[in-house]
């Protein structure tokens, strides 16, 4: 094999693997989410799997206006909205809200939803 076959081959390997970590990624997102949503009470638990609409669907839960999902879409304000979204989650599930604070941090971001959506 050439040198372009092998960095094809390379490339096409690490583009599975990114397309598996972003599908397993996503499945376990939106089972928290919507496991947040069935212990917070609401209705229409499907909101959680579709782009988009999970975030309409953590404006609800955290108990926000709907209008917070287009302030999602604004780079920089959208860090800020989802730190406070998830706040308000953490809050809609009785837990201290600065566990939303910690949606900031790499690696203890993966736990944060866990938390919210498997703990009492």
């Amino acid at each position: 094999m050439d040198d372009t076959a092998n960095a094809v081959a390379l490339f096409s390997g690490m583009m599975v693997v990114w397309f598996f970590a972003a599908a397993v990624g996503y499945v376990y997102m939106a089972a928290c989410l919507m496991t947040i949503g069935k212990k917070t009470g609401q209705t229409d638990l499907w909101m959680a799997w579709v782009p988009i609409v999970n975030l309409l669907f953590m404006t609800r839960v955290a108990g926000k206006p709907w209008w917070w999902v287009l302030l999602c879409l604004i780079p920089c304000v959208n860090i800020v909205i989802a730190v406070l979204l998830w706040m308000g989650m953490a809050e809609a599930r009785g837990k201290p809200s600065w566990w939303g604070i910690l949606i900031l941090v790499p690696c203890i971001n993966l736990i944060v939803p866990a938390y919210l959506a498997f703990s009492d």
